[in-house]
């Protein structure tokens, strides 16, 4: 039976199972934290936005996404990357993604085709703090069939 990686994770926290086949229980690969994504945006920049001069008025340039989107989907990087090597690497024959809605969506936009091809189920969900048996209970229609 070919192993099933099970991504569990949110915008700060990962981990990342394997599944060897029915009735075989989760195990712990890895666990990835990031912690630049549960800071605030201000303190993620380094500097207040630049003054901006636009004919007789004053303002203030504030940057097309805020800082925490952008370590949120750096993360989302750093995570289609680990995928991507374990497919390469042939660790795994599928994968489950678990992630609430908005990470999730990060995540399918970093992940390259081949490897999101190997995506059997997506749960938008945050189940990170959830122990590891009820992760199984919560995940068995995904792993046994």
């Amino acid at each position: 039976m070919a192993i099933t990686w099970i991504l569990v994770a949110n915008a700060s926290l990962a981990r990342l199972y394997a599944n060897l086949g029915p009735n075989k229980g989760l195990q712990l690969i890895k666990e990835l934290v990031h912690p630049q994504s549960r800071m605030k945006n201000a303190d993620l920049v380094t500097d207040r936005a630049g003054l901006l001069q636009a004919g007789s008025g004053h303002g203030a340039r504030e940057p097309a996404t805020p800082p925490k989107q952008n370590a949120a989907r750096s993360f989302a990087q750093m995570l289609a990357k680990e995928l991507y090597q374990g497919r390469s690497r042939n660790k795994f024959g599928r994968a489950i993604l678990v992630a609430p809605p908005a990470f999730m969506g990060m995540l399918n936009h970093e992940m390259d085709r081949n490897t999101a091809q190997m995506v059997s189920d997506r749960l938008e969900k945050d189940y990170t703090k959830t122990p590891e048996p009820a992760l199984c209970g919560r995940l068995e229609n995904c792993l046994f069939v």
